[in-house]
């Protein structure tokens, strides 16, 4: 995993500094040697006070001359004079193995790295820069030396080192050389850390290094002044990428925030709204004004009531002159076409009282039938994201290349005692640190007991008669050499080990602790990969996990400031588990994961409180909450059933309260709407489109809202309607059927065709929704058209003779009384109507819904997009307080992979610099952008820089890392951590700027992937970077391989949504620029220049993607406002054409229908907007289905004022709303209501938000704008009087068109109205 020693590093940077001896006590400033050649069995350097030898030993030149190419002549026939021998050489040179591994990113940092020891180790002037004192020689051999640099050469090379990266880690190197933070470290740390002894045990002996500005140092304890070693610096900047060199780096541009379209400086929406709002105050003012002062009223003023005698007044006959046009005559003969055809119907369905029921239930079983074939879809992934869409296809992409993204079990651990704890620093300091919480030795040992208990769960699968465990199904990245499962845990810094905990190290002579297991973890939070934590001697304590991998801190810890890992407040500990899709797998790890809920739902910590989650919790909570709400959503029903039954009747007496009644009646309406329910189901089910939770919560509330309102309007005009002499219940029944049966054909055919376009959007779950909504609505119609007229004359003729709905075998003698309309009828008539059509009330509602519409208009692009997790889970549930753990704790976002598809050619140089991200690798490569995002992580929502197996692979297979190997005997793979004798370097003979390329290169890539990470190379592939690279025809080609980093920690929606789109713009970016690579290489072959390429840059299939696991689930949101604006557009739209065509093409009354369902729908963003319920594809299902429920409130009322008889509009409107308004109040608006309100008492949250917030938001806008504002809108500018139907009108009898009360009301209660329509009058 990663280049896993930075300890090497270091102890390349200290051993090197012990095996390159340095003592120098003469004052002799033209320089001589202070040691030469090795102490034996030991690793200090001869003290020797002489002049540089020759060096002889050609291999030894060879070597010297490639890592000091300065101390040695160019001319091969002088002398090599040195201070070291031909052994200290070899020691130099195998020392330097992990540092070139690590370094070599920098080939100027290397250099300067290897300047420091080469000038220490051989100089022949050591004397002039080193010293030692007496006292520090013993047995001839030095065991410490004072050191002196020059502060250019010391400030240069660690300028040249601070930003070197380890790709597999991300870390670097200077967090493990310098002893703390890379960001802390300064260039005196770093050399003092290096040549501490008692800090730093893989120093040889104690260095005593001295930077100093000036041409000498004075060391007064020696007396000697020394010249400080300065070697020319090899600046960073000219050999290093910007990800190891900063200074390399072109400066980013400045963050420049989205340019927002504004007008004079306000919000343009705010604005655009204002002035129209202002417009229609002046307009609406001034006519109103100019009415009042200078239009008076007329003489005669139409009244309200629209009795016969009113319609035959002597002041209308001059109306039966005037011709109607073509037009007028159409629209009548369309309505007259129609109610005649419904006539007939309900004519033959009055008849045959046995047959039409018959053949609905035979019709309605074979479509119930279907449910045999039932499915619920309760994937998220097959909810949410259509099969074609961008983020679904790189996700199977992934996911065929590669491996499913693992199933994660979470524990967020926090101490009952949250306060931070004071614990003094090791050995002879008297200073000290703060510490985390969680960092107790106590909590330790607590969550270790917690996490073996969990590693030693055995579950037992009553399907596949077999006991699991999590060996079972966990990810060991290291199999079939170490089958230990991976578990992300600081506690692997001990190798889960209680008594590496408790190690403690002291001091010779017993009186200082000088290393714990808090020191340990500083190491380890430092460099992840150290291999041997030499503090704790005797120990062979290493921070890697059981498992070979580093544990990363910022995964293992949370809730600590910066990168100061020990202030952490919380333990993460993360079991990788496996996710194949086979069914055997799947039901392996969900039954160990519902023995981990188990334990944990059980577990009571002493010290520690434990906030736990796993892969299948979301989807078991999900299923309780339903279960949960289940008796909440019956109640809900049964209070409307309750209603509808009690509401439907028409009680005049009491003595006929029985017979009146329509319980039944009322019970077989809400069946018929169920059994649609069911019917639309059953059908979908036979052609194998799955249904959804959301269809079996949401569709039978839209279903009974139409489908009562129906019922409602059909047996209301029924007891309103008076019979003519002698006429029969079936002509009676044919009669209202002809009469309300266009009404009904006009809302359930737009509502049904709207919610069959609907299912055109390409988010499955309203797909489905849209679906299953309109077969249902449209069987909902059919049943209501035949079933229920059958079920409404039988009820008719029970009546008729008087007997008791439940008992019908009794009679009662009490004769019927003439129907008043029922009470709502009565006030809606005698009261609220005379009142909302009062000339002082009717420019009130206008202003006041007018200004609502406007506030809502302007906070419309304002409503949130997203879905709040949070709300998907009960009040009481776990994985709420998990949810609300991880937003306060954790440091880190998800892991996003940048995957380059197959056929990148990494063979060649140029394919290899269009990914790689070290020395050579230009700025815009893969890696490189990658990074440049990772320097600007608030807007990129990238933390990390991304892990590299590219370079990486350069540095395992370079000949000096000794990592690639072979067996001397057969040329096959000889693993670096194999330390038998007969392994010698790989033959690389295909190599251009160290690198290796063509058959070299994908020859030993296999055995980079299989090479296990150890101290002997920290750089092998198997654990990193065993799933990134996938190999085809056995080993032979290179497929897809991806490049993994971290999204920064995301908390909100809108968080998730900019870092994918951040991602899918850098990923576009990525792939742009290597077209433009390949394309500028083709034309260069071909003999063409740069400049006569094409610059098109369209994306058909992409050549890099990022994916991360929650892509799939928030690509909707890129899209959902398109896709709302779609969805209710195309609704809209399909209303529209339905009411032009069965209106006879009547242009007004359909823009009138339009514009208030657009009304109603701004009133729910606006309640969205103030109601906090944001847009996702919950809300945006509540939305379409807000525009079917408001063709009920707008059409029934619209369609009465437009065929209605009545010359001017106010008392076509008075008309409409007395007829109308008392069926749709009564059926849609109190039945919705009394069950909305059972909602809110729901446990869950969801239901609460976008059930019971947007139902109730959807009944009271579309029964405010039905009842209140469409009659008044109407009444100013409905359209005008059809003449043809205005003289069909006059001439039809009393009984067909009055209503039951016939008196005329009074001129002072007529004038109480206001005018007459002075437009209309004039226009007649």
């Amino acid at each position: 995993m990663l280049g896993k020693d930075y300890e090497k590093l270091l102890f390349v940077a200290v051993f090197l500094l012990g095996a390159f001896s340095y003592l120098g006590f003469a004052k002799d400033h033209g320089g001589h040697c202070i040691w030469y050649d090795e102490c034996p069995g030991s690793t200090y350097n001869k003290n020797f006070t002489g002049k540089a030898k020759q060096l002889t030993d050609k291999s030894a030149i060879e070597k010297l001359r490639g890592m000091c190419p300065q101390l040695v002549p160019n001319d091969t026939s002088q002398p090599v004079m040195t201070c070291c021998s031909a052994k200290q050489v070899h020691t130099l040179d195998s020392s330097m193995a992990i540092p070139r591994t690590i370094l070599s990113r920098c080939p100027a940092c290397l250099q300067n790295f290897l300047a420091l020891f080469c000038h220490s180790t051989c100089d022949p002037h050591q004397s002039s820069f080193m010293a030692v004192d007496k006292a520090d020689i013993v047995n001839n051999c030095l065991q410490a030396v004072y050191y002196g640099i020059s502060q250019d050469f010391a400030y240069g090379m660690f300028n040249s080192c601070k930003d070197v990266q380890n790709p597999s880690s991300g870390q670097k190197a200077l967090d493990m050389l310098c002893g703390r933070e890379a960001s802390k470290c300064t260039p005196q740390d770093w050399l003092n850390y290096m040549g501490d002894k008692s800090k730093n045990p893989m120093a040889p002996f104690t260095i005593y290094f001295t930077i100093s500005p000036n041409d000498t140092i004075h060391l007064d304890k020696l007396n000697i002044t020394l010249v400080p070693m300065h070697n020319e610096i090899a600046p960073c900047n000219s050999s290093c990428s910007c990800q190891d060199c900063q200074s390399s780096c072109k400066p980013l541009p400045p963050d420049v925030p989205p340019q927002k379209w504004s007008i004079l400086g306000f919000d343009p929406v705010v604005f655009i709204v204002s002035c129209v709002y202002c417009a229609f105050v002046i307009v609406f003012g001034s006519v109103h004004i100019w009415i009042y002062f200078y239009c008076p009223p007329p003489d005669k003023s139409w009244p309200l009531n629209d009795s016969t005698t009113a319609a035959k007044d002597d002041d209308c006959d001059y109306m039966r002159d005037v011709a109607p046009g073509c037009y007028d005559r159409f629209q009548v003969r369309t309505e007259e076409f129609f109610e005649h055809k419904f006539r007939i119907w309900g004519h033959f369905c009055a008849r045959h009282l046995v047959v039409v029921p018959s053949t609905c239930v035979v019709i309605c079983v074979a479509l119930a039938a279907g449910l045999a074939f039932f499915q619920v879809t309760s994937d998220p992934v097959e909810l949410w994201s259509a099969p074609d869409s961008q983020a679904r296809q790189e996700k199977n992409y992934f996911d065929n290349n590669f491996s499913p993204f693992y199933r994660t079990e979470m524990l967020i651990i926090t101490a009952k005692n949250g306060s931070l704890w004071w614990k003094k620093d090791l050995g002879e300091g008297t200073g000290g640190h703060l510490y985390g919480p969680v960092l107790r030795k106590e909590i330790l040992h607590e969550v270790l007991d917690l996490q073996t208990s969990i590693e030693d769960l055995v579950a037992y699968s009553e399907k596949l008669h077999r006991n699991v465990t999590l060996e079972d199904i966990c990810f060991s990245p290291l199999k079939p050499d170490n089958p230990n499962c991976t578990i992300m845990s600081v506690l692997n810094y001990f190798q889960n080990d209680h008594a590496k905990i408790d190690a403690v190290i002291v001091d010779s002579e017993g009186f200082w602790n000088d290393a714990d297991y808090t020191s340990h973890f500083s190491i380890c939070a430092k460099d992840p990969l150290t291999v041997n934590d030499l503090n704790m001697q005797g120990t062979n304590l290493s921070c890697l996990a059981e498992f070979g991998g580093p544990v990363m801190p910022w995964v293992a810890l949370g809730g600590y400031p910066g990168d100061n890992y020990e202030n952490a407040t919380a333990l993460v500990v993360t079991f990788v588990v496996n996710n194949f899709k086979n069914e055997t797998f799947q039901e392996m790890a969900t039954t160990w994961e519902a023995k981990y809920l188990e334990l944990l739902h059980r577990f009571q910590g002493d010290n520690i409180t434990v906030n736990y989650s796993a892969e299948r919790s979301i989807q078991d909570e999900l299923n309780r909450e339903s279960q949960s709400d289940v008796f909440t959503v019956l109640i809900s029903y049964c209070v409307m059933f309750l209603y509808i039954s009690i509401a439907l009747g028409n009680y005049n007496s009491l003595s006929r309260l029985l017979v009146d009644s329509k319980v039944l009646l009322g019970l077989s309406g809400v069946v018929i709407v169920l059994v649609s329910v069911v019917s639309s189901i059953g059908f979908f089910s036979y052609i194998r489109i799955p249904a959804t939770l959301i269809i079996i919560e949401v569709v039978p509330f839209l279903v009974l809202a139409v489908g009562v309102d129906n019922i409602f309007i059909l047996v209301q005009t029924f007891d309103r309607y008076k019979p003519k002499p002698g006429e029969t219940t079936e002509e009676q029944v044919a009669h209202v059927v002809g009469k309300v049966g266009p009404s009904m054909l006009l809302t359930s055919l737009s509502e049904s065709l709207a919610f069959f376009l609907g299912a055109l959007t390409t988010m499955p779950a309203v797909r489905v929704f849209s679906l299953y909504a309109a077969m249902a609505l449209f069987i909902d119609f059919l049943l209501q058209m035949s079933c229920f007229v059958c079920l409404l004359t039988i009820d008719a003729k029970r009546r008729e003779v008087g007997r008791f709905e439940i008992a019908c075998c009794k009679k009662t003698s009490v004769p019927p009384q003439v129907s008043n309309g029922g009470y709502l009828y009565y006030l809606i008539k005698e009261f609220y109507a005379p009142f909302l059509l009062n000339k002082v009330v009717r420019p009130i509602v206008m202003f006041v819904f007018v200004t609502w519409i406007c506030v809502c208009a302007a906070v419309m692009n304002k409503v949130e997009i997203g879905l709040d997790q949070k709300l998907s889970m009960p009040e009481d549930s776990y994985v709420l307080r998990y949810f609300y753990a991880m937003e306060e704790y954790l440091s880190v976002g998800s892991p996003v992979y940048f995957v380059v598809e197959g056929g990148h050619n990494y063979t060649t140089v140029a394919g290899q610099n269009q990914i790689c991200g070290g020395s050579g690798c230009p700025d815009n490569s893969l890696l490189g952008q990658v990074y440049q995002a990772t320097r600007r992580s608030n807007s990129s929502y990238i933390s990390y820089p991304p892990s590299s197996w590219l370079d990486d692979y350069f540095d395992w297979v370079s000949p000096g890392s000794g990592c690639c190997r072979t067996f001397k005997g057969n040329s096959s793979f000889c693993p670096s951590s194999d330390d038998r004798s007969d392994c010698e370097p790989c033959n690389i003979t295909h190599v251009q700027q160290k690198r290796p390329e063509g058959e070299d290169f994908v020859r030993f890539l296999p055995w980079f992937l299989a090479d296990n990470p150890g101290i002997s190379c920290p750089k092998g592939g198997h654990a990193a970077y065993g799933s990134a690279v996938k190999l085809l025809r056995n080993d032979s080609l290179i497929g897809a391989t991806y490049f993994m980093t971290y999204h920064s920690i995301l908390r909100t929606s809108n968080d998730f949504i900019e870092a994918l789109r951040y991602a899918r713009e850098l990923g576009f970016n990525i792939t742009r620029t290597l077209s433009e690579w390949n394309a500028t290489d083709d034309a260069l072959s071909n003999g063409q220049t740069a400049s006569s390429l094409s610059s098109d840059s369209e994306r058909v299939t992409p050549v890099v993607f990022p994916y991360s696991i929650f892509y799939v689930f928030y690509e909707q949101y890129l899209t959902i406002v398109n896709q709302t604006v779609f969805n209710l557009g195309l609704s809209m739209a399909a209303i529209f054409g339905m009411t032009f065509i069965l209106l006879g093409f009547d242009l007004w009354t359909a823009i009138i229908i339009i514009v208030v369902i657009a009304m109603i729908l701004l009133s729910m963003f606006g309640l969205m907007f103030f109601w906090s319920v944001s847009l996702n594809a919950l809300s945006l299902v509540n939305l379409v289905m807000t525009v079917g429920i408001a063709v009920e409130f707008c059409s029934h009322v619209t369609r009465a004022f437009a065929i209605s008889g009545f010359p001017t509009r106010l008392s076509r409107a008075y008309h409409a709303i007395t007829h109308m308004g008392s069926s749709v109040l009564s059926g849609i608006t109190l039945t919705k209501l009394v069950g909305i309100f059972v909602l809110a008492f729901s446990k869950s949250q969801l239901f609460r938000v976008f059930y019971f917030r947007m139902y109730f938001g959807i009944v009271l806008f579309g029964a405010c704008h039905g009842l209140i504002f469409l009659p008044v809108l109407l009444s100013y500018c409905g359209p005008f009087v059809n003449y043809a139907r205005l003289n069909r009108h006059l001439r039809n009898s009393p009984s067909e068109n009055a209503p039951i009360a016939s008196d005329r009301r009074s001129e002072s209660q007529s004038a109480l109205v206001g005018h007459v329509d002075d437009g209309e009058a004039n226009r007649s």
